[in-house]
């Protein structure tokens, strides 16, 4: 039996339209939100008028959509045609097709951009994942159309939908075109259409300015080639770190000093009467015997201090005769050959006579214990370091942290429709602002009355050992922490080792350690919710056993 006032089974009631109505060359389609009777859940529902066969392209169209399992895109339980006659016949009167989407809650891009522009990282992300799940539906051949701000939802979590999949008509080279037209939406606050091109560019970074241009450019050598290409051009690019300070020059580095020092002594070779400065900052005596003025009076920084004469550099040793006495000689100096060779003689014959002495006490250690060894039949005792008494501290190594590998819904006692699969990766990614949640019941805590709970069951890898699970989320639902060592098994298969109610941060502690490869988080009780009840898991954390 089908309702007379739209033309729909009676296990949909409409409670209040959405949205504009849409026309389409074969009829009106109207979108309401609606109860569905039997699942005692909330749906969308998208009425065609007339139905029949006016309305089959459309729920062909829909059919594909049903097929596509992305949180981008609302799910389509069910696509009809209602009062359809024989081929070539018009539709009964008060006949109409239908297609029952998944209701998606939040607010519309159209409330959130009546606020003011997004940020642009704010509308990376949400044009991203937009593009993300239209990809996926030309990736089976659907165009999705009907890419507007009032049908683009923005869930929790961070994530986006698409409230009417699919529109009446769409086109891959329309909906591309419509993604840049809600990129530009999302960086400016204005429609496009509604401001001239140059001042809505000039509000855009340079990269998203250029391909919202390419998005709705409808030349092939200029646009886009596809929906993918758009998403991935969405991903926002790592920051540069900051370049080496500019104001420092080049020959700021060590052999820089060094060249600058080599020019100051030259310099002071080059002078009259002059001689290479002394290591000592104070004044230095001239060929006539009087007073030299220090570096610094000359403009020049002082000669930091001579370390050893091993440390300097072969070049800055004297380079030529009258460097050190007023008659040009070379004084008591040796030449610098010979002093590498007396500085080689010092350093190395100590070193070659230590590495003898070391070799010989080696050598003459290993045959008195193997003369040992042979005399007394078993090793000889090395003599250990004096004790004080009290027994040496041991060093104990920390657990090793528990990892998730992956994670699924657990759902036994379902009718077969999701509990947000795709939102699953957010209860372990390590950010509490993100979480997987339950679809919303109505009437009762207790999953309205028409099952024991769901949760999620999380992969360890391999089996490790357990003190606990610390567990945040809706404050107030309750959850269950079980265990086992299959993938697939029962609910009775997973035994309960710690239950508690959900907060901030939940610490499920264990009457004993498990070692267990299975987790498993099961909700059984939901909290209060907007238009019924539901439960978020945001993070959940194994706790290794010390």
């Amino acid at each position: 039996m089908t309702s007379t006032t739209t033309g729909l089974p009676d296990r949909y009631r409409p409670i209040d339209q959405v949205g504009p109505a849409e026309t389409t060359p074969t009829g009106v389609i109207r979108t309401w939100r609606a109860k569905d009777r039997i699942l005692n859940r909330d749906v969308a529902i998208r009425v065609h008028t007339p139905g029949g066969p006016a309305a089959r392209e459309w729920i062909t169209r829909a059919l594909t959509a049903g097929g596509l399992a992305t949180p981008a895109l609302a799910m389509v339980y069910d696509a009809a045609e209602g009062g359809a006659g024989r081929a070539g016949e018009d539709a009964a009167p008060g006949s109409a097709a239908y297609v029952v989407n998944e209701w998606i809650e939040g607010r519309t891009l159209a409330e959130r951009l009546a606020e003011g522009p997004m940020p642009e990282r704010e509308a990376r992300g949400v044009l991203r994942r937009l593009a993300e799940g239209v990809a996926a539906a030309h990736r089976v051949g659907l165009a999705v159309g009907g890419l507007t701000p009032e049908t683009v939802v923005l869930r929790r979590g961070g994530l986006v939908g698409l409230r009417s999949v699919p529109a009446a008509t769409g086109t891959v080279r329309g909906d591309v075109a419509a993604l840049g037209e809600l990129l530009e939406y999302c960086l400016t606050g204005h429609r496009p259409g509604t401001v001239p091109a140059g001042p809505t560019a000039a509000g855009m970074p340079p990269d998203l300015a250029a391909l919202v241009r390419r998005a709705r450019s409808t030349d092939p050598g200029a646009g886009l080639s596809s929906v993918d290409a758009m998403a991935a051009l969405l991903v926002e690019r790592p920051r540069t770190g900051h370049s080496a300070d500019p104001a420092r020059a080049a020959d700021e580095s060590d052999s820089g000093w060094l060249r600058r020092l080599r020019e100051r002594r030259e310099e002071e070779r080059a002078e009259p009467g002059g001689r290479v400065p002394a290591v000592d900052p104070a004044p230095t005596r001239d060929a006539s015997g009087g007073s030299a003025p220090p570096l610094a009076a000359r403009g020049l920084p002082p000669v930091p201090p001579r370390r050893h004469a091993a440390d300097d550099e072969d070049d800055l040793l004297p380079l030529s005769a009258g460097a050190d006495g007023p008659d040009g000689g070379d004084g008591d100096r040796p030449a610098p050959a010979d002093a590498r060779r007396r500085r080689l003689l010092l350093v190395g014959l100590p070193l070659l006579a230590l590495a003898v002495v070391v070799a010989l006490a080696a050598w003459l250690g290993s045959s008195v214990l193997s003369v040992t060894d042979d005399v007394a039949g078993e090793p000889a005792a090395v003599p250990s370091a004096p004790s004080s008494g009290a027994p040496a501290p041991q060093e104990t190594a920390p657990p090793a942290a528990a990892t998730i590998v992956g994670g699924s819904v657990y759902n036994p006692q379902g009718d077969g429709d999701p509990e947000n699969p795709d939102e699953v990766p957010l209860s372990f990614d390590g950010d509490p602002s993100t979480a997987w949640s339950t679809v919303t019941y109505r009437g009762s805590p207790a999953f309205g009355n028409l099952k024991d709970g769901v949760g999620v069951l999380y992969d360890l890898g391999a089996g490790q050992p357990l003190a606990g699970v610390a567990v945040s989320g809706s404050a107030g639902a309750t959850v269950e922490v079980r265990v086992g060592d299959r993938p697939d098994g029962g609910l009775d298969a997973y035994r309960v080792v710690a239950a508690g109610t959900l907060g901030e941060a939940t610490d499920l502690s264990f009457d004993e350690p498990v070692t267990t490869r299975y987790v498993l988080v099961w909700v059984t009780g939901l909290a209060p919710s907007e238009g019924g009840f539901s439960a978020e898991v945001a993070e959940v954390s194994p706790t290794p056993a010390g």
